[in-house]
C-alpha cells in the first residue's frame, strides 16, 4: 500500500511563495517518477512538473522559471516551490508518483490560493 500525503497549501498574495511537500509511505519501487498537477475549478487537471530517477526535472511552460520541484530520496518526500505566486495558479495541487512506468499514485490534494 502506497500513501501519498500532499502539505503546504494555502492563501497566499500575488507575487508571494509557498512550499508543498508530498511524503511517499508504504512499499517503493527503487525507480520512480515524480509530478506535480493541479486541477483549477472547471478545469483539466494539468502537468506542472516532474522529476525522474536520475534527478532531471522539467516544467510546464506556465510555471517554469516561478517553480522548482526537488526532492529528497531518503525521506521519499518531493517539494514544489513556488514563486512569484499568480491568480491563475490557484487550485488544488496533486503529488503523483509513478512505479515501473506502470503504477500510479496520487495524493489528496492540497489547496493553493492566490488572492490579488
Amino acid at each position: 500500500q502506497v500513501h501519498l500525503v500532499e502539505s503546504g497549501g494555502g492563501l497566499v498574495q500575488v507575487g508571494g511563495s509557498l512550499r508543498l511537500s508530498c511524503v511517499a509511505s508504504g512499499s517503493l519501487s527503487s525507480i520512480n517518477v515524480w509530478g506535480w498537477y493541479r486541477q483549477a475549478p472547471g478545469k483539466q487537471r494539468e502537468w506542472v512538473a516532474g522529476i525522474n530517477a536520475g534527478g532531471s526535472a522539467n516544467y510546464a511552460y506556465s510555471v517554469h522559471g516561478r517553480f522548482t520541484i526537488s526532492r529528497d530520496s531518503a525521506k521519499n518526500t518531493i517539494y514544489l516551490q513556488m514563486n512569484s505566486l499568480r491568480p491563475e495558479d490557484t487550485a488544488v495541487y496533486y503529488c503523483k508518483l509513478t512505479r515501473g512506468g506502470v503504477y500510479e499514485h496520487w495524493g489528496q490534494g492540497t489547496q493553493v490560493t492566490v488572492s490579488s
